[in-house]
């Protein structure tokens, strides 16, 4: 078995979320938004648009978060984030962070314009997707971060979904944004390392988080860190940076089958040998592509 790397990040570093929020069990999102904001730390805003986090937080006057935080129409999260920090720039409040936390139906798809819009005005934000992978707020619909393969409430496993996810990371980049990378709650280490770095650019920075989701894949909430570990093992969620459209990877791990990682899942468990097969296929042919390498 493989040795587990050590958490690096200190204990009493500021917890900026309190105990009591609603997230599910073993929510992956939740876990991102709270490590990110505890290295940040509390000189921070942010945005959250419609989405599971909306949920977490707490109903109006009560928050589960020690910050000012904007809920915003599913659309506007980096807009309002871009507004917020011409405001402080304004009032010459030049030390304060703005991050935007938003799902991936809220990135990739109905907030993809005003992310675009911001990206490449290059406003000074940190926008944080957390990766679910489809609708989980509102009834598991599919969205286009779904994967193939994947069943959801309007992809049933006799009729799923057969479009290859979106590669956001890519249209980022496309943007000349000066850093975006991908981090994961399951390795601590490099995710540190890659909130530290984007938090002292200027710039529009974009992190793109996989959130595994229990009641959304079907898998038992205890195993979130596990099955993390498994979507990076199996090369299935590379972590990488790019700075100035330069991509590395950060961990290059010893790779094992997708299988491995889809079957701890009920979303991909209708899917045959051969359907396996293309999708271990195309994560190859992706790696070889992006990394040059086997």
């Amino acid at each position: 078995m493989a040795r587990v790397t050590q958490v690096t990040i200190p204990r009493q570093m500021t917890e900026l979320i309190s105990s009591g929020h609603k997230a599910c069990p073993g929510c992956g999102g939740i876990l991102v938004v709270r490590h990110v904001l505890r290295i940040i730390g509390s000189k921070t805003i942010i945005t959250v648009p419609a989405s599971c986090l909306t949920v977490m937080e707490g109903e109006y006057p009560r928050s589960a978060f020690k910050l000012p935080l904007f809920h915003t129409t599913i659309e506007t999260a980096a807009a309002v984030a871009a507004g917020i920090r011409a405001g402080l720039r304004a009032k010459q409040q030049n030390d304060i962070h703005v991050v935007a936390f938003a799902g991936d139906g809220g990135t990739y798809d109905i907030g993809l314009q005003a992310l675009s819009g911001a990206a490449e005005r290059n406003e000074d934000i940190l926008y944080v997707c957390y990766d679910n992978e489809a609708y989980m707020n509102t009834g598991l619909q599919r969205s286009s971060s779904t994967p193939y393969g994947a069943s959801t409430s309007t992809t049933s496993s006799d009729n799923f979904k057969t479009q290859q996810k979106k590669d956001i990371i890519q249209i980022m980049l496309a943007h000349n944004i000066p850093y975006a990378a991908t981090i994961c709650v399951s390795y601590l280490d490099d995710l540190k390392m890659k909130v530290k770095k984007a938090a002292s650019i200027e710039g529009t920075r974009f992190l793109l988080a996989l959130a595994p989701c229990p009641p959304g894949w079907g898998y038992s909430s205890d195993r979130t860190i596990e099955l993390g570990r498994l979507a990076v093992r199996s090369r299935v969620f590379p972590l990488l940076e790019a700075e100035h459209d330069k991509i590395r990877l950060t961990k290059r791990p010893a790779k094992i089958p997708v299988s491995r990682y889809l079957s701890m899942q009920n979303r991909f468990r209708h899917l045959t040998d051969q359907e396996i097969a293309r999708i271990q296929e195309n994560v190859d042919d992706k790696w070889r592509n992006i990394f040059k390498a086997e």
